[in-house]
């Protein structure tokens, strides 16, 4: 079972990012995913999930401006983010199941500044 991270960067307040997950090892489709972050100092968030059959959910710090997708056939998670803050900066991870067991990716930094 793995997972990687990929799109991260230094961006401007306002910019957009769009992030992935590569997914490998297990079945993608049945499992809830979820991109969490921590920053230094900060508590973990979890930023957003999507549930095997697509709902979604977003913490109301990000709602209006990040899009969850996934794309099963490719087993592929995405974050699309939108009108980045400076408090957005983060490590951005991966989960699988977070509340059950979960698999974690080795996380994508996202610096807005």
């Amino acid at each position: 079972v793995q997972l990687v991270e990929s799109g991260g960067g230094l961006v401007q307040p306002g910019d957009s990012l769009r992030l992935s997950c590569a997914a490998s090892g297990f079945t993608f489709s049945d499992y809830t995913m979820t991109w969490v972050r921590q920053a230094p100092g900060q508590e973990r968030e979890e930023v957003a999930s999507i549930d095997d059959d697509g709902t979604t959910s977003y913490a109301d710090s990000v709602k209006g401006r990040f899009t969850i997708s996934k794309d099963n056939a490719k087993k592929t998670l995405s974050l699309e983010m939108n009108s980045l803050k400076p408090e957005d900066t983060a490590m951005y991870y991966c989960v699988r199941s977070l509340a059950d067991l979960p698999i974690w990716g080795q996380g994508t930094q996202v610096t807005v500044s």
